[in-house]
Formats: C-alpha cells, sequence, structure tokens
C-alpha cells in the first residue's frame, strides 16, 4: 500500500497562544461561510485569530471575535473585519461541540485558518479546557527542559 502523500495548504492565521493557554481535546476541521472580499483578504495573510472563539446559537457553531480586515481594492461592498461567521459542521460534530461546552465547561478554540489543496478556506477548531496558572508553569518548564536536553545532545555528538 502506497504511503498517502503530504498534505498541501497555505495557512492564512495561526492560534499559536491556544496551546499554551488551553489544554487541547478532540480536534475538528470544519469549513467557514465567507464572502469574497473576505477570501481574498485571507489569500493575503493578514487575517488574525487569537483572541477569537466558537459559539453555539441557534443550531450551529459560530466563530465569534475573529478579524479578517478589509480588502483595500474592494469598494463599497467590503466586509465588516469582525463579523461572526458561521462554521461548517456535520450535525453529529455541532451536537458535540455543543453538548460539551455547556455540561463539562469547554471551550471552542480555533487552531488554525488555511486554505486546503482545493483551495477552500477551512478553519480547525478544538475543544479545549482552560490552563489553569500552575498548569503553564509546568508547560514552561518542560519547553525549557526539551530545548536544554537538545542543546546537550548535539553538544554531545
Amino acid at each position: 500500500m502506497a504511503a498517502k502523500p503530504e498534505r498541501r495548504f497555505k495557512i492564512a492565521a495561526e492560534n499559536r497562544k491556544a496551546r499554551y493557554n488551553y489544554l487541547i481535546g478532540e480536534t475538528f476541521e470544519a469549513g467557514i461561510v465567507l464572502t469574497g472580499t473576505e477570501v481574498k483578504s485571507l489569500r493575503q495573510g493578514k487575517a488574525t485569530i487569537a483572541e477569537s472563539y466558537a459559539d453555539s446559537r441557534d443550531g450551529a457553531i459560530w466563530l465569534v471575535n475573529s478579524n479578517i480586515p478589509e480588502y483595500l481594492q474592494a469598494n463599497r461592498n467590503n466586509h465588516a473585519p469582525k463579523r461572526p461567521r458561521k462554521l461548517l459542521l456535520h450535525q453529529r460534530q455541532i451536537d458535540k461541540l455543543a453538548g460539551a461546552v455547556e455540561r463539562e465547561g469547554m471551550t471552542i478554540v480555533p487552531l488554525k485558518l488555511y486554505f486546503n489543496e482545493k483551495g477552500r478556506a477551512k478553519i480547525e477548531i478544538a475543544l479545549a479546557k482552560g490552563k489553569k496558572l500552575q498548569d503553564k508553569r509546568e508547560s514552561d518548564k518542560k519547553r525549557s527542559w526539551e530545548r536544554e536536553r537538545g542543546r546537550l545532545m548535539r553538544e554531545k555528538g
């Protein structure tokens, strides 16, 4: 059996703080409903999803507080930069995410906003639980130890 080819996609925005601030659980890939000017602005790589989160409203999951700046070459029909955007998921996934948020006190955090092989905008979201200050300190210690161990291994040979 042949090995799967490596997935090629262009990352438009990444939430690097999410792995530091949250314990990441199950991840999902979702489509995102965008207008034409939002897609053009995303292709330029100017979006930020660091402060954003996902919320369930009216039986759907919405991406809230993500910033996709206006496309400069567009006319007066430009989009609002911080508008809520609908995420496209299967109903079973929506129910699972909404239930985890309501029952277990978890949050839905966006990790990556990217274009897949077909050129479609996708977002990787995850069920996450907030870390306490002590957990953040432990992850800092672990990261610094890994870095130091790498240096020692390089010095030895």
